[in-house]
């Protein structure tokens, strides 16, 4: 999540652990040398407009934490879109990612930091004292080991090297007495039991006040954890054992990075995603430089800055020749198999890669950096966020954007590698983007789905965390913060932690174990940072060179998502492989190439065909390979045609002050009336209709007249509703749930279906809401009583002058591709979409894959055998195709009883469990076959 506060080297070697002055002076001297070369590159912004964007920057730090300090703490985080805070237990799970809350006010102490870098040291001042008198740190509730360790221990710990440094400086913190120090050391101890395995990696969550495995805990039987995970500790445990004169906290950080090491594949130097705490076996072996490995190549080269341990450069140089000889694909990144590492795991990438630039220029690679940013720069400018996953021809695959700051990282250090004026514009880029889009009265909301610009009612810590002070110091010049960045280390969650911590209290033995478990390479270690004049060779258009090719590689390429395997057998004249939507299960050609493949094709009594591929019953690793994708191109085209048959979600805009459309809600469409993807939107205020129900004439037709209608749910059918409702007047008519807390947060979207009759008469827009959506309309209209909405397919740009009018002034503030999967051929389950299902007829829409399925199992029916060739968003193109599907939504539609959420929802595809076990099994046999078959 986060790069280092400068580079590693300068002119000359850097000794074996290095003194921490040496180390600082490298850190700092790296990037700065490379700065002179660059700055010709563009026409340069001038220091008004740098601070003008600077000072924005401060005024949307202080909108987000005033209103987090205003309606939210002391709970953990804002829900922005409801203005009050998120505490544990008291909203919706939503699974793993509310194990990062543990009622210890999150946002405050992840924020510490960065109130001095912004220069906001009386606030700062105060925030400490209110994290002493009211934090608990004692709470009986099961966190995450790795998000508490980079959120609070390390923002405990950034909080308290800050608080020194002003108290050196003589005019704040004068009564601090590390008080937040002892905190860390208190929460230290309370998450050293989870290292209590046999492989020292620790526990992926301990309760807080009970440990691990004691019955009140309600821990302590898992058995896996990711590699991230267990190697991201180094920084924050040594920092406090360096701090407090304790040597066991960076005693067990460094085991269980030992113990990675020592379990990464051998003859590919790569790790997995996910590993067994108490065997140390993989469970899963894909790898790549994304979520759940990321930050553990991190703290391997951070860990050599911060410790000055030689160890750590070794073994992050070894991983970082494996990364580039096999996941990097320019300007890619793609994941791929560790004992296969020329067979790539997926089609797609996540957003959490966007860190990996700013970890490339601190090892002083700057070439791919460029590269790789300017490719995800391409993803941003078409969405306008990053989406959590997108596929290799650039489609979304996951819409979600929860304001991760990765991509804001990597920008302000290629900023200070190349000095670059581009990146600046690429940061003003994002603060539009985030003014634009994120922005609501209470807050900045995370992106629901990138497409719609719906909004998600959460605002992690890490966006005050990490966001801000990337932005801040991307505009920001040396004058403008108070103490020197080049001295201090950033943290994964860009936390500070001062570079002299390299000579204190070293107790810790550094005996380099790294040759004991491989042949080192002597040519991967440069000790010395590369000489600038091969990073920028005596040009200074050099970053633009790199750039000028990737300018349009989103909108008019497509790159291969082939191995290099399959392109040299292309080379030698071999016939492209079979692509799934040219098969034809008739086609006896076709059938002979799916055994090739391993896969098998079985007739079921039901009428169902089953697919079935077994990597090692091809008949070479190449039709392996085609085998797997030929499968993965199948789960997609199926999941496709189910699409086709579904309507996609639609977006309600409140346009009225004081939201000026910063607020979209996501809502459900209708199988009838105004089709919002066709026509023009909707625009008018909202009116309640009697009955509220709307299932018989409404007796206050006056009220909803020209206005869109507001109904609750039940009782009739929706068709009624709104024929009930344009009877009366209304230009529209929003259905709200009526099961109360219900949220499209935790609940899949789905479709309001007809009567059986014919619906051609309804001729205005219906959606749907559920009741957390639909009560921050209500709440507006008891509030401001006159609400404005606009219901459309998409959220609309804002009104500039109303804008304008509000806007306040700145001037003073995966699973694994399985080796073996299953594709189930069938008929889709009809979905009850009424209140008594022998009132009408029913409509047919089949459910779609989740995310977590997308990759692993499929549905078509029998007439499908013979596929369309409009590919899902999953696809890999091989043929150069490029087809824009922007405007396809993966969101799940389903249509159900109006009135019984609790409808079958029909046939499920194969189990992940089974998959991962079939996968397992088959990545061993992957093993045994010949080394000289890839």
């Amino acid at each position: 999540m986060s790069e280092a506060g400068g580079g590693r080297g300068s002119g000359s070697p850097v000794p074996q652990r290095a003194p921490w002055s040496l180390v600082a002076a490298t850190a700092a001297l790296c990037l700065v040398s490379a700065t002179s070369v660059g700055t010709a590159v563009a026409a340069p912004m001038s220091r008004e407009e740098k601070q003008k964007l600077g000072n924005q920057v401060l005024e949307m730090f202080d909108h987000a934490y005033g209103n987090y300090m205003e309606h939210a703490y002391p709970a953990d985080e804002l829900m922005p879109l409801t203005c009050r805070g998120r505490v544990r237990g008291q909203e919706p799970s939503r699974g793993d990612v509310d194990d990062a809350l543990g009622k210890f006010s999150l946002t405050l102490i992840d924020s510490l930091d960065t109130l001095v870098v912004l220069n906001k040291t009386k606030e700062f001042e105060e925030a400490v004292r209110k994290v002493l008198r009211d934090v608990n740190l004692d709470n009986d509730v099961v966190v995450s080991v790795f998000e508490t360790n980079i959120r609070v221990l390390g923002g405990l710990l950034g909080g308290h090297s800050l608080a020194i440094m002003l108290k050196e400086k003589g005019e704040y913190m004068q009564w601090y007495n590390d008080e937040l120090l002892q905190m860390a050391k208190q929460l230290g101890y309370k998450l050293l039991p989870a290292f209590n395995t046999t492989s020292g990696l620790p526990y992926p969550r301990i309760n807080l006040k009970f440990g691990i495995r004691k019955p009140e805990a309600r821990t302590g039987t898992e058995t896996d954890t990711c590699t991230a995970c267990a190697g991201t500790l180094i920084l924050e445990f040594a920092a406090l054992s360096r701090f407090t004169g304790a040597t066991i906290f960076e005693e067990y950080a460094r085991k269980a990075l030992d113990f990675l090491w020592e379990k990464r594949q051998r003859s590919s130097n790569l790790v997995g995603v996910t590993i067994n705490i108490h065997t140390g076996d993989w469970v899963r072996k894909d790898s790549g430089v994304g979520a759940g490995i990321d930050s553990y190549y991190e703290y391997l080269l951070k860990a050599y800055v911060l410790l000055g341990d030689d160890s750590f450069l070794e073994r992050f140089n070894t991983h970082y020749d494996a990364i580039m000889r096999y996941i990097s694909q320019p300007p890619l990144l793609l994941d791929v198999h560790i004992h296969k590492p020329m067979l790539n795991a997926r089609t797609w990438m996540d957003a959490l890669l966007a860190f990996f630039p700013g970890l490339q220029v601190l090892k002083g690679d700057i070439r791919p950096a460029i590269e790789t940013h300017e490719m995800l720069y391409q993803v941003i400018k078409k969405h306008n966020f990053l989406p959590e996953a997108f596929t290799t021809d650039f489609r979304v695959h996951w819409a979600q954007h929860p304001l991760r700051p990765e991509f804001a990282e990597s920008t302000y250090f290629l900023y200070k590698a190349t000095g670059d004026p581009y990146y600046l514009e690429v940061g003003k880029t994002l603060i539009e983007n985030l003014n634009k889009y994120a922005r609501v009265p209470c807050g900045f909301a995370a992106m629901k789905d990138v497409r719609t610009g719906s909004h998600e009612d959460r605002m992690d810590s890490f966006f005050l965390a990490e966001m801000f002070k990337y932005l801040y110091l991307l505009f920001a010049d040396k004058e403008d913060i108070i103490f020197d960045i080049e001295d201090y280390i950033f943290t994964t969650e860009a936390h500070l932690l001062p570079l002299w911590l390299s000579t204190t209290n070293q107790s810790i033995s550094k005996k380099n174990t790294t040759s004991e478990y491989t042949e080192l390479d002597d040519s991967n270690f440069d000790w010395t940072c590369p000489n600038t004049q091969i990073l920028f060779p005596n040009d200074p258009l050099y970053a633009q060179s790199i750039r000028e090719p990737l300018k349009n590689v989103v909108d008019k390429s497509c790159p291969r998502g082939i191995s290099r395997v399959r392109e040299e057998s292309f080379r030698s004249g071999a016939k492209p492989p079979l692509r799934a939507r040219d098969f034809m299960a008739t086609n006896p050609e076709h059938l002979e190439i799916l055994k090739k493949m391993g896969v098998s094709l079985i007739h079921l009594k039901d009428g169902r065909v089953q697919l079935v591929q077994h990597a090692i019953q091809a008949a070479s690793s190449i039709d392996a390979e085609d085998g797997l994708r030929f499968m993965q191109e199948m789960i997609e085209l199926s999941s496709q045609q189910q699409k086709e048959q579904q309507l996609p979600p639609r977006a309600v805009q409140i346009v009225s002050h004081p939201f000026f459309g910063r607020v979209v809600l996501t809502a459900g469409p209708a199988q009838f009336g105004l089709d919002l993807s066709k026509h023009k939107e909707t625009r008018g205020f909202v009116a309640s209709s009697k009955p509220y129900n709307g299932c018989s004439e409404l007796t206050n037709p006056e009220a909803v007249m020209g206005k869109i209608a507001l109904i609750q749910r039940g009782q009739c059918m929706f068709a009624e509703k709104a024929r009930n409702i344009q009877n009366a007047g209304a230009i529209g008519g929003i259905v709200i749930d009526d099961n109360e807390g219900s949220s499209s947060d935790t609940a899949p979207l789905f479709q309001m279906a007809g009567d059986g009759k014919d619906t051609d008469d309804i001729k205005i827009p219906m959606l749907f809401l559920f009741s957390k959506e639909g009560s921050i309309i209500l709440d507006a209209i008891r509030e401001y009583e006159e609400v404005e909405v606009l219901l459309s397919d998409k959220a609309k740009d804002r009104d500039p002058e109303m804008e304008n009018e509000e806007q306040p002034s700145s001037e003073n503030d995966s699973q694994n591709q399985s080796a073996e999967q299953i594709i189930s051929i069938s008929q889709a389950v009809d979905l009850v979409d009424q209140e008594s299902p022998e009132e009408s007829s029913l409509n047919s829409h089949p459910e779609s894959l989740s995310p977590a399925d997308s990759d692993d199992a499929a549905a078509l029916s029998p007439s499908e055998q013979t596929s369309n060739p409009t590919e899902d968003h999953e696809t890999t193109n091989l043929d150069g195709e490029c087809t824009d599907l922007d405007n396809q939504l993966q969101e799940q539609s389903e249509t159900e009883e109006d009135s019984n959420p609790n409808v079958s929802w029909g046939k499920k595809v194969q189990p992940i469990d089974s998959i991962l076990a079939d996968w397992n099994e088959d990545i061993e046999a992957f093993e045994m076959m010949e080394k000289d078959e890839l």
